[in-house]
């Protein structure tokens, strides 16, 4: 019976070929529309978590801040400064903290021969590369605990250093020094994407270990923490248990928010993820209107089709078929017309996307590529529309009486 139904969808096709054409495109157009959208939208998505995800993912960064509540007979309007020392408490209080580093900063001069330039440095502990992502290119590495130890005069750079004092891949192993003091450079950042920033781009960075900072400059107070819980889950509470920590050491109320400046960047990811949630369900829906159209396009040729074929209806019912029988023939020429106009969409839109790709529009969109999400919710819209536009023309087709059929069948 289904071959005989492929074969009965065959010759309607022949016989109307410019009908058929015009209902298949309405199909491949909606299929399209919907494919191109959705992607579009779930790739911005993806290429704007992952250039916010260039700061790092899930972290909080803190600043030392101003108290706005009196504390045990203290004033409010005190500074609260952020202090080294305050780490190793702060690891050993907090258990919910994974990662943990100081950061020192500072604008230096850098000479590299005669030519000087000014430039920043950060301090930093060795954690701090998993909490920024910060990765290096092949052949050097990032600042370790002995460099950290032992006070090593070594610099990790960014890329947009490298070509500003040397020629691009050259930088790792030269020699440069920073305020009169000399350092040897072992690693140069990969070029990444990075929409957030604080104190600067990464690209634009010089990293030394924190001991060989506080050896040279002296320096008493932090710039800044940056740390990260196990889980975003926990970053809330873990907060909470900083105020509660480091409330106790530098004498403020830990229900006092304006005391420590934290920037919770979990906050930014969800609002990513609940902003372009919407957006992409948004353009799916326009997509969907497209296909909508065609579906009420395919819903009337099925009508025509079953006044054209009444009369074939009429024998078949004399001849003892049944009315589900009729019904399913009806809604299974539907769905294949919806198979071969959606698979030609998705043809289609793949051709495309890989046309737009060959464009290098990456820096922009990100890569297209059509998820499994996309492809199974268009697949699941087509196949709603297409039973849909099927189920009314074959209910009446059903319902038809069979000597009435016959009677006035064309």
């Amino acid at each position: 019976m289904f071959l005989q139904n492929i074969f009965q969808l065959l010759g309607d096709i022949r016989q109307q070929k410019l009908r058929t054409s015009l209902t298949l495109f309405g199909l491949i157009w909606g299929t399209v529309a919907i494919i191109l959208l959705m992607t579009f939208g779930d790739s911005l998505y993806k290429s704007s978590k992952k250039s916010a995800h260039g700061l790092g993912e899930g972290i909080c960064i803190m600043w030392g801040s101003r108290t706005s509540i009196p504390y045990k007979g203290l004033p409010k309007g005190r500074y609260i400064p952020l202090r080294e020392s305050n780490v190793a408490i702060m690891r050993q209080k907090i258990p919910l903290i994974k990662w943990l580093s100081p950061e020192y900063t500072r604008n230096v001069e850098i000479r590299v021969g005669k030519e000087a330039y000014q430039s920043r440095v950060s301090a930093v502990y060795p954690e701090f590369q998993y909490l920024r992502n910060i990765i290096g290119i092949p052949g050097g590495r990032f600042i370790n605990h002995l460099d950290q130890r032992f006070r090593r005069r070594v610099v990790f750079i960014g890329n947009k250093v490298e070509t500003d004092l040397f020629e691009k891949g050259k930088g790792i192993g030269q020699q440069i020094q920073i305020n009169g003091s000399p350092f040897t450079v072992i690693g140069v950042l990969k070029e990444k994407m990075q929409s957030s920033n604080y104190n600067g781009r990464d690209a634009n960075r010089i990293i030394m270990p924190a001991a060989t900072y506080a050896a040279i400059f002296g320096d008493r107070d932090l710039g800044n923490m940056v740390y990260k819980a196990h889980k975003p889950s926990q970053t809330k509470v873990m907060k909470d248990m900083v105020y509660e920590v480091l409330g106790k050491i530098n004498h403020f109320d830990p229900k006092d928010r304006e005391a420590l400046a934290i920037w919770d960047t979990t906050s930014m990811d969800q609002f990513f993820d609940a902003f372009f949630g919407g957006f992409i369900i948004f353009l799916g829906i326009v997509g969907s209107m497209t296909l909508i159209v065609a579906g009420i396009g395919l819903s009337n040729i099925m009508y025509i089709v079953v006044e054209e074929r009444t009369k074939e209806i009429g024998i078949k019912r004399a001849l003892g078929a049944k009315r589900r029988e009729i019904l399913s023939q009806f809604i299974l020429e539907t769905l294949l017309l919806t198979v071969i106009g959606g698979g030609l969409g998705f043809l289609i839109s793949t051709l495309f996307i890989g046309g737009l790709n060959l464009m290098s529009l990456g820096e922009f969109i990100g890569v297209l590529e059509i998820s499994k999400t996309v492809g199974f919710s268009t697949a699941g819209i087509l196949g709603f529309i297409g039973f849909i536009a099927g189920w009314f023309p074959a209910k009446r087709a059903s319902i038809l009486d069979p000597v009435e059929a016959m009677r006035f069948g064309g």
